[in-house]
């Protein structure tokens, strides 16, 4: 991995942003060559089920409406244009790390509305 001149960071957040990069690999290729080898990368993004039916409840429905009004359609006015979206889940979360260099991922905490995401090379 090609470490930046600035790869000096023990800790990047992300605060419910990612899923709504054109290009989050991208974004998190940049985290990880900025961190320190032992540094973590924290994203917080919306807590969302892998699946459909995991997400039909008023929280996931809510979500879906708000994805669908701006959180993909910003991804798509973007140059790559992922359109993750609100719904994006933890394992497609996962994908966009590992792709990113990055090997270690886990779920460090959850609300009825957030998962926080610990994130290391």
């Amino acid at each position: 991995m090609r470490r930046g001149l600035n790869a000096n960071y023990d800790l990047v957040t992300f605060f419910d942003c990612l899923h709504d990069m054109g290009d989050p690999i991208g974004a998190a290729r940049h985290v990880r060559e900025s961190l320190k080898p032992d540094g973590v990368f924290m994203v917080v993004e919306p807590r969302a089920g892998d699946q459909l039916e995991e997400n039909l409840n008023p929280v996931g429905r809510i979500f879906y409406a708000a994805s669908t009004m701006f959180c993909t359609l910003a991804s798509l006015s973007q140059e790559a244009g992922m359109a993750l979206g609100a719904q994006a889940g933890e394992n497609r979360m996962r994908q966009v790390a590992h792709t990113a260099g990055f090997r270690r991922f886990r779920r460090a905490a959850e609300t009825p509305f957030n998962a926080v995401f610990e994130v290391r090379p």
